[in-house]
């Protein structure tokens, strides 16, 4: 047996759906669902974050119960909760902590649980070794039978696979947030990125570079291929890709190429960088991102929020316009205009510009509004 209750086939399942949970839509659903209708449960509860006053928590729950039930409990019934605090990485009742009578008194099954017709409830506490806390509970009405000794030890057996993969989750969910993080600050720099697999076909793509490639001038997606659109940008684009997608094999070897695309609109030449995207020492290979491709369209603009902008450089409101409008590439005379002020208010607005950021001169003004920090606060235009 390799559990105290279920079947090898049904146990190595339930293990299989824990170890698949960090990669579900919403976390553990599936094996939250099997634990239920095994304990015979009205509901099975994982809680990755606890609440507290700034925050609900995260709960993941398989059973009938309302949004609003767990609203209440996430914003006010916790801090009733005496059931906390459990030994680490074991499994108890609430009787058990409390006794029948304790728990029957306790302000949170009078006030909250009973309504609900919750009355046994057996639970344990995981502590991975990086910090993370998080709580399994599972719940049976007043009606129901007690949880079992052979219940608990159900809930001991899957214990230690719940804590890998909660520790899978919690560094799959780190770098998915720092893979947003760089992704955000690369699409407010306005780059167009194109992923490319090993077979050089397209494997995503980010909000600039389908902006540009829509269209069509310059560069565009045929049957899954980044192409030129002139044959001569074309085979050069060609050629830096094939030469990427032979670096991503050797992992001490980035390959990294530049070239301009010409765009039959006339408009300024786009900005192509291809590099190679070696493989880990432990890479399977297999359609995975081999290769990226950067696009810059010159003419493009990030405009920074006047806020920002204000603050950086301790500005006023009036000034931090007049210099957003000059690093647009707008002459005084025209940012005068576009702001509907006179040519005398606009140099004298320019003059404080200058004595608070420590240039003397409208090029100097520009470059350093570029080239700052608040260019990734961006505002499209």
């Amino acid at each position: 047996m390799a559990s105290s209750s279920l079947p090898l086939d049904e146990f190595s399942d339930l293990i299989g759906l824990i170890y698949e949970g960090p990669l579900e839509p919403v976390p553990w659903q599936q094996s939250l669902n099997l634990i239920r209708e095994r304990l015979h449960a009205n509901h099975v509860t994982l809680i990755l974050r606890s609440s507290t006053p700034e925050d609900p928590g995260l709960y993941i729950n398989s059973g009938n119960v309302s949004t609003e039930g767990f609203v209440s409990y996430a914003t006010h019934y916790y801090t009733l909760d005496p059931f906390v605090g459990l030994p680490p990485d074991q499994v108890v009742t609430v009787h058990e902590i409390l006794g029948e009578a304790g728990w029957l008194e306790s302000p949170l099954y009078k006030e909250y649980l009973a309504q609900l017709d919750v009355f046994h409830i057996m639970g344990a506490d995981i502590h991975t070794p990086d910090g993370v806390e998080c709580r399994l509970r599972g719940c049976r009405p007043r009606h129901a039978k007690a949880f079992s000794e052979k219940d608990k030890a159900f809930c001991r057996s899957l214990l230690p696979h719940l804590k890998r993969a909660v520790i899978l989750h919690t560094h799959l969910d780190r770098s998915e947030s720092e893979r947003k993080l760089y992704a955000g600050t690369v699409e407010r720099l306005m780059v167009g990125t194109v992923i490319l697999d090993e077979n050089g076909k397209v494997l995503q793509t980010n909000l600039a570079a389908d902006e540009l490639l829509s269209t069509r001038d310059g560069l565009r997606i045929a049957n899954n291929v980044l192409e030129a659109t002139h044959q001569r940008d074309n085979r050069e684009l060609q050629r830096l890709i094939k030469a990427a997608l032979s670096g991503h094999t050797k992992p001490d070897l980035s390959v990294v190429d530049a070239m301009s695309v010409t765009r039959p609109s006339g408009k300024s030449n786009l900005g192509v960088v291809v590099r190679s995207v070696p493989m880990s020492e432990w890479s399977e290979g297999k359609h995975r991102a081999a290769a990226a491709v950067f696009v810059r369209d010159p003419e493009s603009q990030a405009q920074a929020p006047q806020e920002v902008v204000r603050q950086m450089f301790s500005l006023t409101p009036a000034e931090a316009g007049l210099a957003i409008q000059l690093a647009n590439g707008l002459s005084l005379d025209e940012a005068a205009e576009a702001l509907n002020i006179t040519r005398n208010t606009a140099r004298a607005h320019l003059r404080s510009i200058f004595g608070k950021t420590g240039v003397t001169r409208q090029t100097e003004l520009v470059r350093i509004l570029l080239n700052s920090v608040a260019a990734l606060a961006y505002q499209r235009t």
